[in-house]
């Protein structure tokens, strides 16, 4: 038995030869560092993948959205500004949802457990997430949010609150624009 660096202990069954060992060393690197070689959604580049784990447990894909206008919201419960934009995105989604747009609501880990947040979602038309994989959660401040445009390139990625204003500028412009041909 031997102790990592990370206070894990390894259990060895029979000879391990350096070479395995190393082999073994790099497995668990590629493993560890897969998260972090994950390309950070960039203004202008095509997004990132991800999946969406909602609330009622429908998994959603960001290749199943193509076509659509798409916003990511990370709020947290404790966040003002956040209060204020939450609102203002479920009733802007309210009306633009037939041309396409999708809002989906994060909320931070350091929130209200999601328990006692069950009556907020139930009156909000956005979808609420319950869990996110892909790298769009290394967030310097709440709110934050991502716009992906209907051909799946980033089109906005910053922190701050949405207002009505910022909505119409930015999101109405990006609803006008064609659909991509489908692929394939």
């Amino acid at each position: 038995m031997f102790a990592g660096t990370l206070g894990i202990k390894w259990r060895v069954e029979g000879d391990i030869t350096m070479k395995q060992f190393g082999i073994f060393c790099t497995l668990i690197a590629l493993l560890l560092g897969q998260a972090a070689l994950a390309k950070e959604p960039k203004v202008g580049e095509i997004a990132p993948d991800f999946e969406l784990t909602l609330v009622d447990g429908t998994k959603v894909k960001l290749a199943e959205l193509r076509g659509q206008v798409v916003i990511i919201n990370f709020w947290a419960t404790w966040c003002v500004p956040c209060r204020t934009e939450l609102p203002t995105l479920d009733a802007f989604y309210a009306l633009r949802k037939d041309a396409g747009l999708r809002v989906f609501a994060i909320t931070t880990e350091d929130s209200l457990p999601l328990f006692q947040l069950k009556k907020l979602f139930a009156a909000m038309k956005i979808p609420a997430v319950k869990k996110l994989r892909g790298p769009y959660d290394d967030l310097k401040a709440v709110p934050t949010n991502y716009v992906i445009d209907r051909a799946g390139r980033v089109r906005y990625a910053k922190a701050g609150a949405f207002d009505l204003a910022d909505l119409n500028e930015l999101i109405i412009p990006l609803l006008r624009e064609a659909a991509p041909a489908p692929t394939g």
